[in-house]
């Protein structure tokens, strides 16, 4: 017969608890580095996107605020008949004590002022002093700083500092770069992160949808139905960065993709910057700083201003810019930036009013219209409104994905489970345990991107060395933990069994 004995009561050893380091060492290796990197780099730039977008999306609809709060000098009584554009400047001159104005953009509509912009070392860089005329009867109408070739008001001005670098200066800007770098990486590892998740889904059992399954789901899809837009902006936003927006010129200029410039050298030697970026970040509504030939005059400004408009300078808004020394033309360029208007300019002797060179938007090349286009569309000035509109629905949409990315992880905190709420799902040195090929692969995109976008470059490297090397220490504490828990419950054992044998 068997004998049967009765197992000694207390606690028994339970078997080890399963973990992915037990799963085969290439499985599955991509995905949970791809979710780490999401994860974290969420983690990184998600305060700058959040300030990022809202600051965008109230950028977007600035040119809706600034005739709000800057009626008086952007808005006059209807004019029929203006003043010679030479009576103007002469009123500006005199309140800006007989300076010499760098840039003048004459009022494009019946109802809008003349801006005089002077130079003026007291003011920040691309920042002018500008003086606001009434074209009907040449009042000064207002006398405020503007900013770029775009005519930033001080409260967009503001709120692009804000956009741009938190208004901290060059940490910010930097910090507002890396953000940007990484947005892009978010987005796309969050699109191959989502269809992952649906193929799962599909081949799993039905699961009850949870609060944070819901948020996952509005997550997932909000990103996957706005990713174009992301991308878009991530790609347009890094042209004025520091260190990218440096690559990304120098690559147009290796490939034939530089706006042309307008040749004013009336000797054959300059020429004038033909720059896309002057409206949200770099000089481009004049730049001359120097006093120019003593005896300036104003009437100039009619003479020029008629030869341009009888070549090919049609757009209402315009600006026309003063030779900043002997020898060189005045510059006249349209400058509006809406669709469809063009870039066209002229350089014109202001001696003679004859047009020394010309340059048409519609022999630009197609990557210097894109740029111009993508620059524009960026800052909600392409389609007008519609562009605004537009730009505002994504810029929420950015902001409810950072606030989404923040709820679900604390609805899986460390203290409900996993190292930041991820180490289950995807534990610390995934990218360690890939197939060779894969790593050597994914090692080289890594270092193409990283010559590209340094600041990228240089945070996954430190991202990447840092995760393999605490996984590589948790897992060989990993054993010796278990092995002192196995070692304790055999105490307890022991101990019952004594107790019992008293």
């Amino acid at each position: 017969m068997t004998l049967l004995t009765k197992p000694p009561a207390g606690p028994t050893p339970s078997p080890e608890p399963t973990t992915t380091e037990h799963t085969p060492p290439h499985s599955g290796w991509f995905r949970a580095f791809l979710l780490r990197l999401h994860f974290y780099a969420g983690i990184l730039a998600g305060p700058f996107l959040l300030v990022a977008a809202l600051s965008g999306g109230l950028y977007a609809m600035a040119p809706q605020l600034e005739p709000v709060l800057y009626a008086k000098e952007l808005r006059v009584p209807a004019v029929a008949n203006p003043l010679p554009l030479s009576t103007q400047v002469k009123a500006a001159m005199d309140v800006a004590g007989g300076a010499v104005p760098v840039t003048v953009r004459p009022a494009p509509g019946p109802e809008d002022t003349t801006r005089v912009l002077f130079a003026d070392p007291t003011l920040a860089e691309s920042t002018y002093r500008t003086v606001f005329v009434d074209p009907g009867t040449a009042e000064i109408r207002g006398d405020l700083p503007t900013y770029g070739s775009s005519g930033s008001m001080p409260i967009r001005t503001w709120i692009s500092n804000l956009h741009r670098s938190l208004n901290l200066g060059e940490p910010g800007r930097i910090y507002s770069e890396l953000a940007a770098s990484w947005l892009w990486v978010i987005a796309l590892g969050g699109l191959l992160l989502w269809i992952e998740r649906i193929r799962r889904k599909r081949q799993g059992a039905p699961r009850k949808r949870t609060g944070r399954a819901r948020t996952v789901w509005l997550h997932g899809t909000t990103g996957t139905v706005m990713l174009l837009a992301f991308l878009f902006l991530s790609a347009t936003g890094l042209t004025w960065s520091a260190n990218a927006g440096a690559n990304v010129g120098t690559l147009r200029t290796a490939l034939d993709w530089t706006t042309p410039s307008l040749k004013t050298s009336l000797t054959g030697e300059g020429t004038t910057a033909g720059g896309d970026h002057s409206g949200h970040g770099t000089a481009g509504a004049g730049g001359s700083t120097g006093a120019v030939q003593q005896t300036f005059n104003p009437t100039l400004f009619d003479s020029v201003t008629s030869a341009a408009r009888a070549d090919i300078v049609k757009a209402p808004m315009i600006d026309i810019k003063p030779s900043t020394k002997p020898g060189t033309a005045w510059s006249v360029t349209e400058a509006g930036r809406e669709w469809p208007a063009s870039a066209s300019a002229v350089a014109v002797d202001p001696s003679t009013g004859q047009i020394t060179n010309r340059l048409d938007f519609d022999d630009f090349n197609l990557a210097a219209k894109l740029t111009r286009w993508g620059i524009a569309a960026h800052m909600g000035l392409l389609f007008g409104l519609a562009n605004q509109l537009l730009l505002l629905a994504v810029a929420l949409g950015l902001a409810a994905m950072v606030v989404w990315g923040y709820v679900m992880w604390w609805r899986r905190r460390p203290t409900r489970g996993g190292s930041l709420a991820v180490g289950r799902a995807a534990p610390r040195g995934a990218f360690l345990r890939g197939h060779w090929v894969g790593v050597l692969a994914a090692i080289t995109v890594m270092v193409a991107v990283g010559f590209f976008l340094p600041l990228l470059g240089w945070s996954l490297l430190v991202f990447v060395v840092v995760d393999a090397v605490v996984g590589e220490l948790r897992r060989r504490e990993r054993p010796a933990r278990r092995d002192s828990v196995k070692q304790s419950r055999l105490r307890v054992l022991a101990s019952v069994d004594t107790a019992q044998d008293g």
